[in-house]
């Protein structure tokens, strides 16, 4: 026992105390911006007010393509079943083993990345406060389809559902904000190709996938990554020059960390 406790702290980059912290912060901060983004009284008629917006305003520029494209792929069930997964699986499985990966394989890039994911979901909030918007999954009279509901059996309303999920939180798209900054972090770090062209991909097969579930306008998923590239810009140009040290992006080793 003490010989794999030793082999686990050998492998750890800052110690058993720091990544205790890392954890903490992770999941503290991720437990305020859900239950935040939770908050959706009072909020359902402005949200479909403002969806019909985006509706209105896509058919005006002859850019509402989503329906037609969601009638493509229900054709085949298989692809609905993948996207579907990758749906569910993006916001969390993906990300946490994204941020085990980088911490552990690339612990002196971890701060800035940790920095930059915290500004987005801070600006995320925002946008959710200020535009509440219902997805298209809510507007089948339009021809959108609930591919969860409706394929995987994955309720919505239900209470466990609703107490950590606004539904009408679709502006900006967090899974496209996310997939953005996952998707350049990764493709910079790898140092495979076919794993570099893998994580370049993956922002635009989750934009994919928030569009023919359902979940988001292609307008939410542009706005999802100007949320990425904002919060890669202050965390550059603020946060990394505040303290270069420990948050900058960089690829050596730093001996000061928080």
């Amino acid at each position: 026992m003490q010989r794999a406790f030793a082999a686990v702290t050998a492998r750890l980059p800052n110690g058993w105390g720091d990544l205790g912290k890392q954890i903490a912060l992770v999941v503290a901060v991720d437990t305020a911006y859900s239950l935040v983004r939770g908050v959706a009284d009072g909020q359902r008629a402005v949200a479909f007010a403002h969806g019909q917006q985006i509706i209105d305003a896509e058919r005006a520029t002859g850019t509402l393509f989503e329906p037609g494209l969601q009638a493509f792929f229900l054709q085949f069930q298989w692809l609905i079943d993948f996207a579907n997964q990758v749906y569910m699986n993006s916001q969390f499985a993906v990300i946490v083993g994204f941020f085990l990966w980088v911490y552990f394989f690339h612990n002196e890039t971890y701060y800035f990345v940790r920095n930059m994911f915290m500004v987005a979901m801070g600006l995320a909030l925002v946008g959710y406060a200020v535009y509440a918007t219902a997805p298209p999954r809510l507007f089948p009279e339009y021809g959108f389809v609930d591919t969860l509901n409706e394929f995987s059996a994955v309720n919505h309303d239900s209470g466990m559902t609703k107490a950590f999920i606004n539904p009408y939180a679709a502006v900006p798209s967090m899974h496209c904000a996310f997939a953005l900054m996952v998707g350049m972090t990764g493709a910079r770090l790898a140092r495979w190709r076919p794993v570099k062209l893998f994580w370049a991909c993956w922002p635009l097969l989750v934009a994919w996938v928030v569009i023919v579930t359902g979940n988001h306008y292609w307008v939410d998923a542009v706005l999802g990554w100007s949320v990425a590239m904002a919060s890669a810009l202050v965390a550059s140009q603020l946060l990394a020059r505040a303290r270069p040290h420990a948050w900058a992006w960089r690829r050596e080793p730093v001996p000061e960390i928080d």
